[in-house]
Formats: C-alpha cells, structure tokens, sequence
C-alpha cells in the first residue's frame, strides 16, 4: 500500500482517501493479500457511510404499496391481508392492526420490524 494506514474512518478526508484506495484495489485477483486489503477498505467505508449517510426506513404503507406494487397486486388483492378498509388503511386514515401486520409479514414477507413502525395518519381513525 502506498503510505496508507488501514483504521477506522471519522473524517470526510479519511474517507475520500479511502475510496481511492478501494478504486486503486477495485480489480485485484482474489485471493490475494491486496484482495484483503480491499475488503477491509470496503469494510470500513460501510461502516462510515451507513453512521454519517443513514437512509431511513420506509414507513409501513410506502412499503405496503412497494411490496404490493411490485408484485402486480391491486387493491382488490391488498383485501386478504387488510380487510376490507384497503382504502382507508392505504389512504392513511386507519391505521395498520396487529392482525394486519401479522398477515402482510406471514404472507408478502415485509419486515414486521418496519410494519409496526409509528406513521402519521392523515386524519385521525373515527
């Protein structure tokens, strides 16, 4: 390595030069002490990027109508897993049930972690 010390990234200078050691190692053989060193570089900018860039969660319906959307499924399919309040519970007006949550976790595979997350509702439930 050219006078680089591998440790941990705190600074926006540290992490730029740690980049262009990632692009200098980007296509080294695998296997190698230097196939190494990149995935230690690789490491630590995760690391750095994951503390000062977070990308917050979706909320629970932006990741309903993802996951729905993604699979081609309309509303009229969202009906076994929200009852017959899809719209209401889509359009932000109720909120999601427990039964709810179990049911989209169970059978779409969406994170119960993410679904029970608070969410603003546009107007309170009646």
């Amino acid at each position: 390595m050219i006078g680089v010390t591998i440790r941990p990234i705190r600074t926006d200078e540290e992490y730029q030069a740690a980049l262009k050691e990632i692009e200098r190692l980007f296509d080294v053989q695998p296997g190698t002490p230097e196939a190494d060193t990149l995935e230690i570089w690789t490491t630590l900018v995760e690391a750095y990027e994951e503390k000062q860039f977070p990308i917050p969660a979706p909320d629970p319906i932006a990741a309903i109508r993802y996951h729905m959307e993604s699979r081609g499924l309309s509303e009229e399919d969202r009906k076994p897993y929200l009852g017959h309040r899809v719209s209401d519970v889509m359009s932000r007006k109720r909120p999601l049930s427990l039964a709810m949550i179990r049911r989209l976790h169970a059978a779409l595979g969406i994170p119960a972690d993410l679904l029970i997350q608070p969410y603003r509702l546009s107007r309170p439930a009646a």
